[in-house]
C-alpha cells in the first residue's frame, strides 16, 4: 500500500535519489527543502525547483526549524525521512550558530512536532564523522580507538595515528560499537541529532532508525559547495582545469558509497524491524586513498594530466582513516552495496559533462587559513 512519506532535505543531493526510489515503489512524496543556495546556487532558488526533483514529488520550500510548516506537513504524513541538515565539517567550526541552529534546532522542531502528530516510521540521517579517527590495531594485533592527532604531531608531518607509545597504528574497518569522537561541530551536530530521534522515537513509541553515511557520491551532487563531499570538490576543480587540492600527503582513507546504494537503505530502515531503535553504518565496506581518488577521477573525466596537488597542509577537525564495518547493516537490515566504484564514476562523470561548476575551494581554503583552521 503506498505510504505519505516526507522528506526534509529531499531537494538536495541524496534526498533527491531516496524521492526518485520512493515514487517509484508508489509512494507519495512531500519534500521540504529551503533550497539553500550554497547547494543548488542561486539559479534553483530563482526556477523555485532543481531540475533533478522528480516532478512527481511535491515541493514545499520551507524550512525544518519552520514549526507551523513542519506540523502542516506531519498532519498526512506516514514516514518521515530527516535528511535536512547544514554540511560541512570546515565550515562548521566557523559557523558554529549557523550549524547548530540548522541541524540541532531544526531537528528540534521536527521531533517535537512528531509528539503531537506520530509517525509510523521515522529514518534519520547520520554521518560517519562522529567515529573521528576509525578503528585501529596495534602491531599485537589488539584493536584500539585511537586518540586525535596532537597539532604539535601533525606539524611534524608524522600524519597516522599513534599508540602511547608513539607507535603507528594500522586502519581497520569501523563498526558501529565505536566510541563517538566528536572533532568537529558538525560531527558534534550530526550525534547529537541521531540520539535526538532515537531518544524521542523510544520515548514516544515512533520507530526510529538512525544511518550513518560514509563519503556519499554520484550524480546531483553540489559542486559549487567548497564543503561539501571531496568527490563533489574535485570535480569542480578539474571541470575547470584545474588539478585537485589534497590535504596532509594524500594517502588518508576513506569508503566511497554510491548515491544509489544510500537512497536504498534509507527505504530499508522503513521496513526493518529487527533494527529499530538502531545506528548502522552506510557505506562500500571498502577504502581508498584520498589520492587514488582524484587520480581515478581525473582519468574518468578525460583530466589525467591534472595529477592532483598534495599540498602537506592539514585542516582542523580532519580524521586521517575511516571507513565502514557492515557486519551490523548486512544483517539486521540487509544492506549490501550493489554499485561498484569504477561504473559509479564512470556514471558521474557522464553526468559531470552536462554540468557547470563554480570552483570556490581555493576561496574557502584562504578562509580557513584566515581562520587558523589550516596549517
Amino acid at each position: 500500500m503506498a505510504r505519505r512519506v516526507l522528506v526534509t532535505g529531499g531537494a538536495g543531493f541524496i534526498g533527491s535519489h531516496v524521492t526518485d526510489l520512493l515514487l517509484e515503489r508508489g509512494d507519495q512524496v512531500r519534500v521540504l527543502d529551503t533550497l539553500d543556495p550554497q547547494v543548488h546556487g542561486p539559479e534553483v532558488r530563482d526556477a523555485g525547483r532543481p531540475r533533478h526533483l522528480s516532478p512527481d514529488a511535491e515541493l514545499i520550500v520551507g524550512d525544518v526549524r519552520d514549526a507551523e510548516i513542519v506540523s502542516k506537513l506531519l498532519a498526512d504524513t506516514d514516514v518521515v525521512i530527516h535528511l535536512a541538515a547544514a554540511v560541512g565539517v570546515g565550515q562548521s567550526m566557523y559557523e558554529i550558530v549557523s550549524y547548530t541552529d540548522t541541524n540541532d534546532r531544526g531537528t528540534a522542531v521536527l521531533m517535537e512536532e512528531l509528539l503531537r502528530r506520530p509517525v509510523e516510521r521515522l529514518v534519520v540521517a547520520s554521518s560517519m564523522s562522529v567515529y573521528g579517527e576509525g578503528l585501529a590495531r596495534r602491531p599485537d594485533g589488539a584493536l584500539v580507538e585511537p586518540a586525535d592527532r596532537s597539532v604539535e604531531q601533525l606539524r611534524r608531518g608524522r600524519w597516522e595515528p599513534e599508540d602511547h607509545d608513539g607507535t603507528a597504528l594500522e586502519a581497520v574497518p569501523t563498526p558501529e560499537t565505536k566510541h563517538p569522537a566528536l572533532n568537529s561541530i558538525y560531527a558534534l551536530n550530526k550525534y547529537v541529532q541521531e540520539r535526538m530521534a532515537l531518544i524521542t522515537g523510544r520515548a514516544y513509541g515512533i520507530p526510529t532508525v538512525a544511518l550513518r553515511f560514509f563519503n556519499v557520491f554520484g550524480p546531483h551532487q553540489a559542486l559549487s559547495n567548497p564543503y561539501t563531499g571531496v568527490l563533489a570538490i574535485f570535480a569542480a576543480r578539474l571541470l575547470n582545469r584545474r588539478p585537485p587540492l589534497v590535504f596532509e600527503d594524500g594517502a588518508q582513507r576513506r569508503d566511497f558509497v554510491h548515491v544509489r546504494d544510500v537512497a536504498r537503505a534509507c527505504l530499508l530502515a522503513l521496513t526493518t524491524e529487527t533494527g529499530i531503535g538502531e545506528v548502522f553504518n552506510v557505506g562500500s565496506g571498502h577504502s581508498r586513498t584520498i589520492t587514488s581518488v582524484a587520480h581515478d577521477l581525473a582519468a574518468v573525466m578525460s583530466a589525467s594530466d591534472l595529477a592532483p596537488h598534495i599540498t602537506g597542509k592539514f585542516r582542523t577537525g580532519d580524521i586521517r582513516h575511516c571507513f565502514a564495518d557492515l557486519s551490523k547493516s548486512r544483517d539486521r537490515l540487509g544492506y549490501a552495496p550493489q554499485v561498484d566504484f569504477q561504473a559509479g564514476l564512470t556514471e558521474l562523470a557522464e553526468w559531470l559533462a552536462t554540468e557547470i561548476a563554480v570552483d570556490q575551494v581555493e576561496h574557502a581554503t584562504a578562509e580557513l587559513e584566515r581562520r587558523g583552521l589550516v596549517a
